[in-house]
């Protein structure tokens, strides 16, 4: 596929900037403003006192270039918030109205497109994040994701679509794109074909994804993805925003069936079109070679690439230091054919290492999560996102330190998924354990609160949603998970194996604090 013509897109930015001076000025309205720059990837923050802007990562690839970027801004507009997204992008926060419009046109510039960031419009394009390198997968997914990331590109001012669309690409059953229960999902097999899954979706009204097409060849992936379009100009639901999304096509047509067969005859009008959509996609092996250094330790993943090595990097709640990231990036300049990789559970790998190369990345990114637990997934929060319910951000922060605090080991606790509303930003539907925000009467007033979710499954061929259990005032979260891990570690047991050997325990545990 071509590179996206950046240029085109600078034609747009005057809009942007006038109508992002009309709403500072208090001329426009914040619904009015939201509407309008959703499609260029900024939002403003709770409050409307500055932007946030979400830079596309097309598969979830940052390469050294693009990571050079992001820190120059940083250091050029002094920016004290970055976070890594669920959606394998990077949000640049707190940016007042001249540096979320210059940011944006520098963007371009450097080959990064903000626009169809939000609103109703594609959205990143999600990739296996160790696609290539991880031994353990069917086939290298990553040109295919991002072939589709530059197709998709040519959507963003289509006619009639869907509140969001997110296309993703599995390159194991591992799943963690959550490909099988996305709006479109392409999920690797061990023959280098992919199976296709379309109109799932978290949130209100969740759906894992239906199976609408099995073996297919990766170089016919874009009629797919056409199809997907034409299905929902076809059979979308227009008349109720809350509806917008593909996932109620499965209801609206009469099931999982009905919906497949309606999807079928969209694929088949866009085959037999004469628009070609054959897929010839630009492959990047990785060509370096070790040079006889090893290193292991918990951070340190054995690419299949022999003697080269990934460096595992959380910042907690996927928000790194500035500072620290400035860092990393200059130490990547260094190193060849190093880049990161973003994964929807806000971690950051950095791939393509000798080990001695890895052994000083291990000590630039110190700051990391030191446990399973402490790689927990939390939105943004409602302290900056304008329709957040809770501050996801400042609970995950309470329970890190709350759990640390207790000496509870690593393994008695899972990573957990905090959302702030029932968006879903989080995936707190299919975690382990997941928390939604909410609010609970106690003590004779509502209080901050979060539903609890249990048992959520990500893996292909175990997908399922989360149980809801009950909902937990926000203060007591942090003792429902001491005494969780307290119980776990004095099981013996980690707690996916308390959790399968125990499986009223949880319950009883929860039943303490949701009463």
């Amino acid at each position: 596929m071509n590179q996206i013509d950046t240029h085109s897109w600078k034609q747009e930015l005057p809009k942007f900037r006038e109508q992002t001076e009309a709403y500072y000025a208090g001329e426009l309205k914040q619904a009015a403003y939201k509407g309008f720059s959703g499609f260029y990837g900024s939002y403003a923050q709770r409050g409307g006192k500055a932007s946030m802007l979400r830079l596309r990562m097309p598969a979830g690839r940052v390469t050294k270039e693009k990571l050079a970027f992001v820190a120059d801004m940083i250091r050029e507009y002094r920016i004290t918030r970055v976070h890594f997204t669920t959606c394998q992008t990077i949000q640049l926060h707190d940016l007042g109205k001249d540096a979320v419009c210059e940011i944006m046109e520098k963007a371009l510039d450097a080959g990064i497109v903000t626009m169809g960031g939000g609103g109703d419009f594609p959205r990143n394009v999600m990739c296996s994040p160790l696609s290539g390198i991880d031994p353990e997968e069917y086939f290298d997914v990553l040109p295919y994701a991002e072939a589709a990331g530059n197709y998709l590109m040519q959507f963003i001012k289509a006619e009639k679509m869907p509140r969001k669309l997110k296309v993703c690409f599995s390159n194991s059953p591992k799943n963690v794109t959550h490909a099988t229960y996305r709006d479109l999902g392409f999920v690797a097999r061990p023959d280098g074909k992919f199976d296709v899954y379309s109109a799932g979706g978290l949130g209100n009204n969740p759906r894992l994804g239906v199976e609408v097409a099995s073996a297919v060849k990766p170089e016919n992936i874009l009629y797919y993805i056409k199809a997907m379009w034409l299905t929902f100009r076809a059979y979308g639901n227009y008349e109720n925003r809350g509806k917008a999304r593909t996932r109620y096509m499965q209801e609206s047509l009469g099931g999982p069936e009905q919906y497949a067969k309606a999807y079928q005859e969209k694929l088949d009008e866009v085959m037999a079109s004469s628009e070609d959509l054959t897929l010839y996609a630009e492959e990047h092996p990785v060509k370096k070679t070790g040079d006889g250094s090893q290193i292991s330790g918990a951070r340190v993943i054995e690419q299949k690439q022999p003697g080269l090595y990934t460096v595992v990097w959380h910042p907690l709640g996927g928000q790194p230091s500035p500072e620290l990231l400035c860092t990393v990036s200059d130490a990547l300049q260094e190193i060849p054919d190093a880049e990161m990789r973003l994964a929807p559970d806000e971690t950051a790998y950095l791939v393509n290492l000798t080990g001695e190369e890895a052994a000083k990345l291990l000590e630039v990114t110190k700051e990391s999560a030191e446990t399973l637990f402490e790689t927990s997934v939390a939105c943004i929060g409602a302290s900056i996102c304008q329709v957040g319910v809770r501050d996801s951000q400042a609970l995950l922060a309470s329970c890190v330190q709350a759990v640390r605090e207790a000496g509870i080991p690593d393994g008695a606790l899972p990573q957990i998924h905090i959302s702030g509303c029932p968006s879903s930003c989080g995936t707190h539907q299919t975690g382990a354990l997941g928390f939604r925000g909410g609010a609970k009467k106690a003590d004779g007033k509502i209080q901050s609160a979060f539903v609890l979710y249990v048992n959520g499954e990500e893996r292909q061929g175990e997908e399922r949603m989360g149980r809801e259990l009950g909902t937990i005032t926000e203060s007591e979260i942090p003792l429902f998970l001491i005494k969780l891990g307290r119980t776990v570690a004095a099981s013996g047991k980690s707690y996916a194996e308390w959790n399968a050997a125990n499986p009223e325990a949880l319950d009883a545990i929860a039943e303490e604090y949701t009463a």
